[in-house]
């Protein structure tokens, strides 16, 4: 039970990230106060942002080739679940390098889009 709490609550703060970056693309050049609108992330943000995506992709890509992955957190310092053995902490822990790919990624997305309007 509460696995299948962590996978709705991962996916439901995905969906209002998604929701926050389409009000951000729909709202146009300028909010309601006329001031121009802001992007979830400057300039500095964003180098360090990609770079994050990019590791965790890398991570993301290893551990699937590897079918091994790094344990996420304090209270498993230095454990290394694989697949054959631990398939649930696996999946738990390759699915949430994923989702932060995708959420960086979409945040880098929407940034350059605010940025690159005419």
């Amino acid at each position: 039970m509460l696995t299948l709490a962590y996978y709705a609550l991962m996916l439901l703060v995905g969906y209002f990230f998604y929701r926050y970056g389409q009000k951000l693309l729909h709202q146009g050049r300028r909010d309601d106060n006329d001031e121009l609108t802001k992007p979830p992330v400057g300039p500095i943000s964003f180098l360090f942002v990609a770079g994050l995506a990019c590791y965790l992709l890398f991570e993301a890509l290893r551990a699937i080739v590897l079918q091994q992955i790094p344990c996420i957190g304090k209270g498993c310092k230095g454990q290394l679940y694989t697949l054959a053995e631990h398939s649930g902490p696996y999946w738990a822990n390759l699915f949430f390098v994923v989702w932060m790919v995708l959420a960086l990624g979409y945040t880098m997305y929407v940034t350059v889009r605010i940025w690159t309007r005419d």
